[in-house]
């Protein structure tokens, strides 16, 4: 109790430079990072460790938006329907899932809300809103805002990436740019791995510069997830008051280097 009296301590006084114990996120992946028009794709939305693949109950999604190549926006909240995923050790957990359908040709931004989230251990709430970018052929409105009040906007065509390769994004809160917010990176493993190295080498983190800038290298293939946060507040919780921290996540894709050089 008292280590999370100094840590709840330390995040009121830092805003928001202290990482989480226990990494859980909220996650919205596509079972492809690109294709065709005229192809449809699932997308799946859990909750949990990515890195151990430890999944719990996802919360049901209060927002879903997605931004079209051309600017448009669509509320796709009713295409949400409920499922369950393996959770490790021969258990299933809730999760939310939807089909989708490219019309067009360029690049769409979809956004997930969900509501605030008690986190028992932490002793205080996460409000998580967490983005991803759909590639359909043409290279364009990559780098367009999603219309989040906190988002994380790549600076780096998010796609096309190959391990090793660099990602920049920048941190904006209101419509301008966040100095100093700390951000969590850490990569999906799509099943629990037999192997677990050190929670640094699990969660890394990193600054956004005083441009709101922040660089990640992504070193292996696969699904990573970008996590900024800051100070959201407080919210009541059996009758007392609990910090909120507010997350934007982004996620993307890094393709397998000796596939895409093979030109399979």
């Amino acid at each position: 109790m008292r280590r999370l009296i100094l840590r709840a301590a330390c995040f009121l006084m830092l805003g928001a430079a202290v990482p989480s114990l226990s990494a859980h996120y909220n996650m919205l992946l596509p079972d492809k990072s690109s294709l065709k028009k005229g192809e449809s794709v699932t997308f799946t939305c859990q909750w949990g460790h990515p890195f151990e693949h430890e999944l719990f109950d996802a919360p049901k999604p209060e927002g879903l938006l997605v931004v079209a190549p051309d600017g448009t926006k669509c509320d796709l909240l009713k295409t949400i329907t409920k499922t369950s995923v393996p959770a490790g050790e021969s258990k299933k957990v809730t999760a939310y899932q939807f089909r989708f359908t490219a019309e067009l040709r360029g690049d769409y931004i979809f956004l997930l809300t969900v509501p605030p989230i008690w986190m028992e251990d932490e002793q205080e709430f996460y409000q998580d809103t967490v983005k991803v970018v759909l590639h359909v052929q043409a290279q364009k409105h990559w780098d367009a805002a999603a219309g989040g009040e906190f988002e994380l906007r790549p600076l780096t065509r998010p796609y096309g990436l190959t391990d090793g390769m660099i990602l920049q994004a920048q941190c904006r809160a209101g419509g301008k740019p966040l100095e100093n917010a700390l951000v969590e990176i850490e990569r999906y493993h799509p099943s629990p791995p037999k192997l677990l190295p050190p929670d640094e080498h699990i969660t890394r983190t990193a600054k956004t510069d005083p441009n709101g800038v922040v660089t990640a290298t992504l070193t292996e293939p696969g699904w990573w997830c970008l996590t900024a946060q800051r100070d959201g507040g407080g919210r009541e919780h059996e009758g007392k008051k609990y910090h909120v921290r507010q997350r934007s996540t982004f996620w993307v894709h890094v393709d397998d280097k000796s596939v895409s050089s093979s030109g399979k």
